[in-house]
C-alpha cells in the first residue's frame, strides 16, 4: 500500500506505551479504529485539536522500545474525551494503516541531523506532536515504507 500524502493533510507522531496500547492492538481494532484519548497535557491536547480527517501519524512505542513502529490515519477529528470528567480535553479516532518494515528507534533518530529539530528530541515527554513533511519522508525511508 502506497502512502499518498494529500496536500492539505498534516503529519503527526503519537505515543503509546506498548504494554498499554500497542501497534498490534491498533491493527486489531480494524476499520473502525480506536479512540486516542487520555491525553492530559495541554500542548498535546491542542495538537489533537489541530488534527484533521486524513492526517497521518507515526505510531511510537514509548518507554518500552522507544521506536516508531507504524502509521495510523485520523478518521475522526477532535471530539470530547469521554474519559475526562472536566470536559477540557479531546480525543481523536485513528485507524491502523501499516507497520514499518524496519522500526525507527529513538537512538537512530538522534543520529540524523536533518531531523534533529523534531519535538520528539526537543520535548521528549510530549505525547502528541507535529512532524514536518521532510522529516516524515526521511523516517518513512528509514522505516522502508513508501
Amino acid at each position: 500500500m502506497k502512502l499518498k500524502s494529500r496536500k492539505n493533510n498534516k503529519f503527526w507522531l503519537i505515543k503509546s506505551e506498548p504494554d498499554v496500547w500497542s501497534i498490534e492492538q491498533q491493527r486489531m481494532s480494524g476499520k473502525k479504529g480506536a479512540t486516542w484519548d487520555g491525553v492530559r497535557n495541554y500542548q498535546a491536547a491542542n495538537n489533537l485539536r489541530k488534527m484533521s480527517v486524513g492526517d497521518r501519524c507515526f505510531f511510537y512505542h514509548s518507554n518500552i522500545g522507544k521506536e516508531i513502529v507504524g502509521i495510523v490515519e485520523v478518521i475522526k477529528s477532535a471530539f470530547p474525551d469521554k474519559s475526562d470528567k472536566s470536559g477540557k480535553f479531546v480525543a481523536v479516532q485513528v485507524r491502523f494503516i501499516k507497520k514499518l518494515k524496519v522500526n525507527v528507534t529513538l537512538e537512530n533518530i538522534k543520529k540524523i541531523k536533518q531531523i534533529s529539530h523534531l519535538s520528539l528530541l526537543k520535548q521528549p515527554r510530549l505525547s502528541v506532536m507535529p512532524v514536518d513533511y521532510k522529516s516524515w519522508k526521511i523516517i518513512c525511508k528509514i522505516g522502508k515504507v513508501s
